[in-house]
């Protein structure tokens, strides 16, 4: 047998937990041994549980080790890497998580799994410069309607039925958890201007002001798509701008 044929035996035995161990690894005795290779089938599972409790550290914390190796472990069991890059490993946790029976019972837990993957992604982003207020300061304010803006490659945005932002940032740190003051659905912001990963929760209609903006559309339209008679789209589009959301500014109507 060739030697990727041995390798390829050795991965499906690894993923075949009730499955003997594969022909052509033996122990001392000359003979394939079950005990042996149950270590390398331990180690796997361990590995990747280990990679998803630092991935979702709050989580973690808001269902105990116990019930977080347990629901990683069936995860694990469903969900092989894809790829050799272990740092993607878990990108599809949150929607096993929404439909994982034992967790009905905290249905916010996905929410928060999802923005914490989202902390990820957003960590291994590539690089761009944001954009500073400045950059609004030559701007004609005849003009301000047809503006188009880039993001940067890290921006996250999310929406919840819960609390999820405020439950994240309770549960930073080594100390006694925050409980959210209001039990309410929130949005939140993702970004990584520079260093470090930052996370806002969004004001009301932040979230479809944001997500439009981010797909496409200038300010006016942008604004069409936020919600209440009082909303301020230069409020909110320079809170996107400090929060290091966006890398560049563009005239649509001057654009070729």
């Amino acid at each position: 047998m060739r030697f990727s044929e041995t390798l390829d035996a050795f991965a499906a035995a690894l993923d075949a937990p009730a499955s003997p161990p594969p022909a052509q690894t033996v122990g001392r005795e000359g003979a394939p041994d079950a005990k042996r290779f149950a270590v390398y089938r331990n180690n796997v599972a361990a590995s990747l549980i280990g990679s998803m409790e630092a991935r979702f550290p709050v989580v973690r914390r808001l269902v105990g080790d116990a019930f977080f190796r347990g629901m990683a472990r069936a995860y694990t069991a469903r969900h092989k890497p894809r790829t050799a890059v272990i740092i993607h490993y878990g990108d599809e946790f949150a929607d096993f998580i929404a439909a994982f029976e034992p967790a009905r019972n905290v249905p916010y837990l996905s929410d928060v799994a999802r923005l914490e993957n989202a902390w990820v992604e957003a960590y291994h982003s590539a690089e761009a410069e944001p954009a500073d207020l400045s950059a609004l300061a030559g701007v004609d304010p005849t003009e301000f309607a047809g503006l188009n803006f880039v993001f940067h490659p890290a921006v996250r945005l999310l929406k919840s039925n819960h609390p999820a932002g405020s439950i994240w940032a309770g549960h930073q740190g080594e100390g006694e958890a925050r409980p959210p003051a209001n039990w309410v659905g929130e949005a939140t912001l993702i970004t990584r201007p520079h260093a470090d990963v930052l996370v806002r929760i969004l004001p009301p209609s932040g979230y479809e002001f944001a997500n439009a903006l981010k797909s496409g559309a200038t300010l006016a339209e942008a604004h069409g798509a936020a919600e209440g008679d009082d909303f301020d789209p230069g409020a909110h589009l320079v809170g996107l701008i400090e929060a290091g959301a966006i890398t560049k500014i563009r005239n649509e109507r001057k654009r070729p």
